[in-house]
């Protein structure tokens, strides 16, 4: 008899790994973060095959995310940073939004795309790319190079950050480019905003316009998440679960794991139904996640989501 479970799908993940560093009116508290660093170890939760190709230092936060990596069953192959490893800062203190501060390697990211970062995406049957210097055209120019047969298997996020940003335009054009060669496109509402000045809608047809196939997943916070695919657009609010939301940091990073892994068991949906229960089940476990401070990937029992 053959076993009907499927091997895992091997999923190379391409962006930032750093230390979260969060301050409020309790104090400061630091976990392993980064979006790339976050999709990596949902999807690994939700039981694929991962490797992390992602920058890091010759010092002691670089052993932490290295140990998180391996407790969650995360490969890592790294490019050496020489300005350390990167940090984000979220400062909290005065209420309301929160203040981010990156340091100079978050900053100054790069991969080096050396045989085994080339390896590893040859390897990938999936490759996702969340938080990427889209500003730097050599490095766009080096992932462009390696990735092959792009809109079979690329997966991008842009996940633009004023604070790391060089030049906001040229990061916009390097991504729409890259966008237009991809399977799927994760934008949001900031990334609207920061990018654009403008709505998500606009940023959505903006994509849309440029001559690519992807489906595209439009997150917008508290008003839900968006996938436009051809003619279907399909629509999911936030799930509501048991107990307050304690922090949104890695809501949109959960929802990306989660489709990507129904991408990599099931193929891209095909009909707006199909759509409909790919997204909702992404916020659900959106919705679970953020019950939890940090960004760690949470699935609710299925007790939680149908109570008796």
């Amino acid at each position: 008899m053959t076993d009907p479970t499927p091997p895992p799908r091997r999923v190379a993940v391409v962006g930032d790994a750093l230390i979260d560093e969060l301050r409020d009116e309790h104090g400061s508290r630091e976990f392993v973060g980064g979006a790339a660093l976050n999709v990596a170890v949902g999807l690994a939760l939700l039981g694929e095959d991962v490797t992390l190709l992602a920058m890091l230092g010759d010092d002691e936060p670089a052993e932490r995310i290295r140990a998180y990596l391996r407790d969650y069953g995360v490969r890592l192959v790294e490019s050496p940073s020489p300005y350390g490893t990167s940090r984000a800062v979220s400062d909290r203190s005065e209420g309301g939004e929160p203040r981010y501060e990156f340091n100079e390697a978050a900053k100054r990211r790069a991969l080096r795309f050396d045989d085994a970062t080339r390896g590893a995406l040859d390897d990938a049957d999936l490759v996702v790319v969340s938080c990427y210097p889209f500003d730097d055209d050599g490095q766009v120019a080096a992932i462009v190079a390696a990735i092959e047969r792009p809109g079979e298997r690329l997966i991008v996020d842009g996940n633009p950050r004023s604070g790391m940003m060089a030049d906001r335009e040229r990061f916009l054009a390097n991504f729409e480019a890259f966008a237009a060669r991809s399977l799927l496109v994760k934008v949001g509402d900031e990334d609207a905003e920061l990018l654009l000045d403008d709505t998500l809608d606009a940023f959505v047809e903006r994509l849309r316009g440029d001559g690519g196939d992807a489906a595209i997943l439009a997150t917008a916070g508290r008003h839900g998440a968006t996938v436009h695919a051809g003619d279907d657009v399909v629509h999911a609010d936030i799930v509501a679960l048991p107990g307050p939301v304690v922090d949104t940091m890695g809501a949109g990073d959960a929802t990306l794991s989660a489709i990507v892994h129904h991408v990599a068991t099931q193929g891209v949906p095909q009909t707006a139904d199909a759509w409909a229960a790919t997204l909702g089940e992404a916020m659900t476990i959106a919705a679970a996640t953020v019950r939890h401070e940090g960004a760690l990937l949470r699935v609710p029992d299925h007790e939680t989501v149908y109570p008796s």
